[in-house]
């Protein structure tokens, strides 16, 4: 028996007193341990239940303080139980807010290490936030024994940044509309994911990062709606029931693990939008779920007088350089890359890790350095939001040397030059080349800057075009809650339109926003649907929009396949081998070896200048087989450029390759049937981008040189 210490000395009757690790509760010989840290509490019971939405528990374990704690760590071993076990905890203690101690012995609360939770059908936040026992609506902890599942050689793929295109997307909202063609049942779950991994194949994106899929608190939104994009977690280790089709408390593990394990052998990774700022038990009016009956002043920040900081937005802050939940994180950043197989991590709102216990920025925080050197996080994709709530922006300085950054000033600069703003032109160019302002201080690769210009949060590709202004009165907070900085144009009508010539001007500015986010130096992120133009009706904030209007309708690919293809050839460019390795280069080092030229419409002749709206750029490549002129016309009036002469080119010849104010199929050709330009000047439409090539040798025809790696 695995628990011999736990046996000695205990009296007739008594069950063994168990140990103080591993956390949570672990399947081993005879039965499960169960370990908890709960600090100034006076009272622990592990709560034992037959059915989620059970209002009395089957077995109420009482834990002495004198044989089942030990310092701060209340723990049990509990014979003859196993895996789909489900239970909690109730915790005694004093209620002194002041003191930042918020017991509350009436609540069911689940363990923050716990591998699963099971949601009954009549679960209501409300019952959390009331006096009283909630028993019967609560969440439960299911016991979970990850070591059994068959993971047939999986490992994570550890792709190269350079060979990284990401695909922002939401699980639940991929497949859950009707025209995805997934059977009722599996939409809107990970087995649904699974049945449209050919059609990431086909796009040929290398990475999904999923929006939150740690259990969330669906009924964290306002009256009559329901949270869907699930920032609002109530666990840090448990999937999303809610996304499983299959039925039972452990299911969704083995639904989630096969979905990373078909998306790897797809050669797709898969990274996870994580957020440990913040829980779903929000200010002191919000519910108690798990924390803050366990240990209210450890996990949270708090003000002298016991009040939230609230550096989130979202009510409380975690207090994630507290050693306790310094290690909370850790484990579970373990646990999803050894037990879960998961690629990579975007951490929303980072810069909260740079905090302590007060709020005040860290200058080296521990728990980012904590990740940062962790032998077992080498080589899995870190990616920080590098801002918070509270005004904290770090784009640029985010402590350490592994973690990349959501790039917020490329997709600020790239919308306000396409859009036709003043003094923007310098600060797009560094934007296409990774950034220099921004990270050329630093030895850092050109992938450290991750490049996109719509995101979940905010308009989309098509969004951005199609309206002025967001309309988020479907949110019920009366258009107020969204950002009112969205840097957007509607290209003359607000909203949808029948007019042929703003439809047109619109499919050109999302080609342009699109191949600008392709072709900038850096790792491109795409959103869910923009490839077909999918759109929120000029929502920009739909997380409490769990319907037509958050789901990806697919009816749309018919009705905008021109962008599809578009999409789908700039990625198909992107990924072909570079002729120079560029992700042992750092950013200097790569623009140090290119040779880069900036014009205007004259060679030689940048116009810099604060009205300037257009910018042309040549690249020879390292080995000078292959050079790439860009032209972009963000201008309302059509713009001849004069083009480097064809007798200084490697072939002889200027070859198109992208026009986005020509029509599909000319507005991307095939690299193998470029058509040549014979002339020494190339007039642009307005509001267009055009990229020439000329390459040495015809036989590489097939094989281009990734544009965005010169």
């Amino acid at each position: 028996m695995a628990m011999t210490t736990g046996r000695t000395g205990r009296k007739n009757g008594e069950l063994p007193k168990g140990n103080t690790s591993p956390l949570g509760a672990t399947v081993t010989r005879g039965g499960v341990n169960f370990s908890v840290f709960a600090r100034d509490c006076t009272g622990v019971e592990l709560l034992l239940f037959d059915r989620a939405g059970d209002a009395t528990p089957s077995r109420v374990i009482a834990l002495d303080p004198t044989r089942n704690r030990t310092y701060h760590y209340w723990h049990i071993f509990v014979p003859g139980i196993g895996a789909g076990q489900l239970y909690g905890y109730r915790v005694a203690g004093p209620f002194e807010p002041q003191r930042g101690r918020r017991f509350d012995p009436g609540k069911v609360l689940i363990d923050p290490y716990g591998r699963a939770v099971a949601v009954p059908e009549g679960y209501r936040r409300g019952d959390a936030c009331l006096p009283g026992d909630n028993a019967a609506s609560a969440m439960k902890s299911v016991v979970a024994d990850p070591r059994g599942y068959d993971w047939e050689g999986d490992l994570p793929l550890k792709r190269p940044y350079s060979k990284t295109v990401i695909y922002e997307m939401h699980v639940a909202g991929f497949t859950k509309h009707p025209s995805s063609g997934v059977a009722e049942e599996k939409r809107g779950t990970y087995a649904g994911l699974v049945e449209k991994i050919p059609y990431l194949k086909d796009l040929g994106v290398t990475a999904v990062e999923l929006l939150p899929v740690f259990q969330f608190d669906p009924l964290d939104a306002p009256l009559g709606l329901r949270n869907f994009w699930g920032y609002s977690p109530v666990s840090f280790f448990a999937p999303h029931a809610a996304f499983s089709s299959k039925q039972g408390p452990l299911g969704p593990l083995d639904e989630f693990r096969d979905m990373v394990k078909a998306l790897h052998k797809a050669g797709i990774e898969v990274i996870l939008d994580v957020v440990y700022n913040h829980t779903s038990e929000g200010d002191h009016n919000g519910p108690t779920f798990c924390f803050r009956g366990f240990a209210n002043d450890v996990y949270y920040s708090l003000h002298a007088d016991g009040s939230y900081i609230n550096h989130t937005g979202c009510g409380n802050t975690l207090n994630a350089n507290h050693h306790v939940v310094r290690r909370l994180i850790i484990d579970s950043l373990h646990y999803w890359v050894k037990e879960m197989h998961v690629d990579g991590f975007r951490f929303d709102l980072a810069s909260i890790l740079s905090r302590d216990g007060q709020g005040r920025p860290l200058k080296n925080p521990p728990i980012l350095w904590d990740i940062e050197s962790d032998p077992a996080l080498a080589g899995i994709k870190l990616i920080a939001e590098a801002w918070d709530a509270g005004g904290l922006y770090q784009v640029g300085s985010f402590i350490g040397d592994s973690w990349k950054e959501w790039n917020g000033e490329f997709r600020d600069d790239v919308r306000r030059f396409l859009k036709g703003d003043e003094g923007v032109v310098s600060r797009f160019a560094a934007r296409m080349l990774a950034s220099p302002d921004i990270y050329g201080h630093q030895e850092r690769e050109p992938e450290q800057s991750i490049n996109f210009v719509t995101c979940h949060d905010g308009f989309t590709l098509n969004d951005l075009v199609s309206y002025n202004d967001k309309h988020n009165e479907a949110n019920g907070e009366n258009n107020r809650d969204g950002s009112d900085t969205n840097l957007s144009w509607n290209c003359g009508v607000e909203g949808a339109t029948g007019d042929v010539g703003i439809e047109a001007l619109r499919n050109r500015q999302v080609k342009n926003f699109m191949a600008v986010t392709l072709l900038a130096l850096g790792t491109p992120m795409i959103l869910m649907g923009d490839e077909m133009r999918r759109t929120q009706r000029g929502n920009n904030n739909a997380y409490c929009q769990d319907n037509e209007l958050g789901w990806f309708d697919w009816d749309r690919l018919a009705l905008h396949q021109d962008v599809y293809r578009f999409t789908k050839e700039l990625i198909r460019a992107r990924l072909w081998q570079s002729d120079t390795p560029a992700e042992t280069l750092t950013l200097n080092q790569l623009l140090g070896q290119a040779r880069l030229e900036w014009h205007g419409v004259h060679l030689g002749s940048p116009d810099w200048s604060y009205q300037s709206h257009s910018i042309a750029l040549t690249v020879w490549s390292a080995s000078k087989h292959l050079v790439f002129h860009y032209m972009v016309n963000a201008y309302w009036e059509p713009l001849s450029f004069t083009l480097p002469p064809p007798r200084r080119l490697p072939g002889g010849a200027w070859h198109r390759w992208i026009d986005t104010s020509l029509e599909s199929p000319e507005d991307i050709t095939p690299w193998e049937v470029m058509p040549v330009v014979a002339c020494d000047s190339y007039r642009l439409p307005p509001r267009s981008l055009v990229v020439l090539v000329a390459r040495r040798s015809p036989r590489n025809s097939s094989r281009p040189a990734a544009p965005a790696t010169p």
